[in-house]
């Protein structure tokens, strides 16, 4: 986001995951607001901020403002034609007597004046004095009743000069310098006097925000801006003395002022305020925040939405997509392109998902062209390169692309890239075939599913293709066996999908473009993703929740692997119904889970595949993807530590890796922790096990597996059906 974004941080966001949120969003200020943060907690609440992110902490004075003291209650109800006392003396705060603050203010107060409270929710007017020498208490008569709170803004509809700082601001910035806190927002500047006195406590080198909230703040508009690093509009407090009606062409005035010196300007109050008990903002709000940065504001400061909202993350979500759609502009945008929600998802490997989905013209040529017949595990690779899963792929790999993936794990391009995708023939089968030809690709039915421009026709040893593609050249390994047998010659070129092969679980494929449709719609911008061939077992539940909490994320996608496997791997019906059975009997809250399939075939590869199946889910939208101990791999075949090993190597990917190692049942402590850590060795947790004890007709402990799970492959087993691939 170009534009800044100054977040408020109190009860709702201080903590670290929602700090960590607002940061990654774009965050350029964390402020603490003065006038509700004790002076004994400033010190301990920057420290903590500052050990969570590195954006800068700016202080928010009181400054020169009257507010209503602590009430029993926390609010109270003032009846119109009723009478209120203003004490000097601390009163406990009701219906009848109330504090404000500065107490003194009363020394200020004149017979006559009027004096609207907590943002005119409240109009009342003195009328006498009263207690020793009758200055204790002002005497009020209600004229507008309403609710009123503790803490909450008072006007005196007269001038009243007050102090620019409070003694607590005077507090608040020595220990905010002692901590090397650099910005400071200056809360109703009247005059360029004040600038100066808050620059000379805070530091020369100091970046002073003059909040520009009061009438004499208006005169003084110009001196102040020269004065000033940045203003800021609060037009909450200045419509304490402006009509609300013209605050609009007020901002554009002072935007215009601030522009024209060279200063930043920012607004403040109201951009969100449904969305402090909302999830979604009205359609005036939004409307709001787009005129405002079109009015020419360089940034927008969230208050209340995050300081003490319920959905601080979403609020600033939301100013980000605002801000990024102003940002990119409409002029060139087709119709058909308003309708694509902003995205806060993780960009797609390259830029752009692949579309590759055979136009109505070569449809209509198909029916000529010659046919090769394919390995279904092709046909789902071409299903994955048309709708863009395996981005930016287009097509099968030529030669100059398969030895800069098997020798640098990049494309040619340099991006990222693992994993060898390869359409390898029996020699006889394209005999005749020459390059510029399309073909058509069909499986054993002589079912056209994909077309094929031939770009290169090459040969390989297929051999030393594995030692580098998968480690080894053992036929024990089912990956490398199968590579080893499937031909020597590679066609390459781009794919054009006709139709996908048919699947009985066609409603949990989601393709990119629908995934990341769903995850928009339910306002999720921070995603887990997890990658998984077995039945759910307790460990997959455990790491999936620890993720999302680990990751502060929105939400978790769960998408198991449904193509063809090994003999002995869950077959995938077991599979998706055992997730389906957890999502229904509630064991996941409640819309933080969203279960899909993922039609593909498992190459086994380990630490390859590990970064392949990351970069599959960055295409899908998610952020975080889950890498367990044994990721992709099989047998002895890959190390502990190789998964790390190869995200070190190749770099940030654009989706973070979640790494966890071995995790077993404590049934000491009854918890699941890593296994080999502290205590007795925990109790072991696999897929294989539980194959092992199913197919035996055994039972397996709770702990190990969800009964609800046990049940239905149990039925499944007694029934004579299938669980595994034979």
């Amino acid at each position: 986001m170009k534009k800044d974004l100054l977040c408020t941080l109190g009860p709702a966001s201080l903590n670290e995951g929602v700090i960590g949120r607002l940061a990654d969003l774009g965050a350029t200020l964390f402020r603490i607001n003065l006038s509700h943060t004790a002076l004994d907690d400033v010190a301990s609440t920057v420290k903590f901020i500052q050990s969570v992110t590195d954006v800068p902490v700016c202080l928010d004075t009181e400054g020169a403002q009257i507010r209503t003291g602590t009430l029993a209650d926390g609010s109270v109800t003032l009846k119109e034609n009723h009478i209120v006392r203003i004490c000097r003396k601390r009163v406990p705060g009701d219906a009848t007597q109330l504090n404000f603050n500065p107490r003194n203010i009363i020394d200020a107060i004149e017979i006559g004046d009027f004096i609207s409270i907590d943002f005119a929710s409240v109009l009342v007017q003195v009328i006498g004095f009263e207690g020793e020498d009758s200055g204790d208490c002002a005497v009020a008569r209600v004229l507008h009743g309403g609710i009123v709170g503790s803490n909450k803004a008072v006007t005196v509809e007269r001038e009243i000069a007050l102090p620019a700082l409070s003694k607590k601001d005077r507090g608040a910035i020595a220990a905010g310098r002692e901590l090397g806190l650099r910005y400071f927002a200056l809360s109703f500047a009247n005059r360029g006097d004040d600038v100066a006195l808050i620059r000379e406590l805070a530091g020369r080198d100091a970046q002073i925000i003059s909040k520009i909230e009061t009438l004499d703040g208006l005169r003084n508009l110009q001196q102040i801006a020269d004065l000033s690093d940045a203003l800021l509009i609060d037009r909450g407090d200045l419509s304490r003395q402006v009509p609300i009606e013209r605050i609009p062409a007020l901002q554009k005035s002072i935007i215009k002022t601030a522009r024209a010196r060279g200063r930043k300007i920012y607004v403040a109050t109201n951009l969100l305020e449904s969305m402090v008990v909302e999830p979604t903002p009205t359609r005036a709000e939004v409307n709001d925040i787009y005129n405002t940065l079109a009015d020419g504001a360089d940034g927008l400061v969230l208050a209340a939405e995050t300081a003490i909202g319920k959905y601080p993350v979403l609020c600033a979500a939301m100013v980000v997509k605002v801000a990024q759609n102003f940002e990119s502009g409409t002029a060139d945008l087709l119709p058909s392109q308003f309708v694509e929600p902003v995205s806060l998802l993780p960009a797609p490997h390259g830029g752009a998902l692949v579309e590759r989905m055979a136009t109505p013209e070569e449809r209509a040529e198909a029916n000529g062209l010659r046919r090769l017949t394919v390995r279904d595990s092709d046909l789902l690779d071409c299903e994955q390169i048309a709708q863009g899963t395996f981005s930016p792929l287009t097509g099968f790999m030529d030669r100059e692309t398969l030895d800069s993936v098997l020798a640098e794990n990049r494309l040619p391009s340099g991006a990222v890239w693992t994993m060898p995708m390869i359409l390898q023939m029996p020699d006889d089968a394209v005999r005749g075939v020459s390059i510029g030809d399309w073909v058509v690709l069909s499986n054993d039915a002589g079912t056209s599913r994909a077309l094929l421009k031939v770009s290169e026709i090459y040969r390989i040893d297929t051999r030393a293709v594995a030692r580098q593609w998968f480690g080894t050249d053992s036929v024990d390994h089912p990956g490398a066996a199968q590579m080893m047998t499937a031909g020597e010659t590679v066609l390459a070129g781009d794919i054009s999908l006709l139709d996908a092969l048919p699947s009985p679980f066609r409603h949990y494929l989601l393709s990119p473009h629908q995934t990341r449709f769903l995850f928009a719609h339910k306002n999720w911008s921070r995603v887990v993703g997890f990658h998984t061939r077995n039945v759910a077992h307790r460990v997959h539940q455990f790491i999936q929740v620890e993720a999302l909490e680990r990751a502060h994320a929105d939400g978790l996608f769960i998408s198991p692997v449904i193509g063809p496997k090994k003999p002995n791997d869950f077959l995938p019906e077991p599979i998706m119904r055992s997730y389906q059975l957890l999502l229904e009997f509630g064991r996941y809250e409640t819309g933080r889970v969203i279960l899909g399939g993922f039609s593909t075939w498992p190459r086994y590869c380990g630490p390859r595949e590990a970064v392949f199946t990351a970069l599959c889910r960055k295409n899908m939208g998610c952020s975080h993807f889950i890498i367990g101990r044994d990721h992709a791999g099989v047998g002895d075949f890959y190390g502990p530590d190789e998964n790390r090993r190869i995200f070190d190597a190749v770099g940030d990917i654009g989706i973070e890796p979640m790494f966890f190692d071995a995790i077993g049942f404590d049934k000491a402590t009854q918890s699941y922790v890593p296994e080999g850590h502290g205590g007795a060795a925990p109790q072991s947790i696999s897929g294989t096990m539980a194959r092992e004890t199913l197919i035996a007709g055994d039972r397996l402990p709770d702990w190990f597996m969800d009964e609800v799970v046990q049940d239905m492959l149990h039925d499944e087993i007694a029934a004579g059906r299938q669980v595994l691939y034979k």
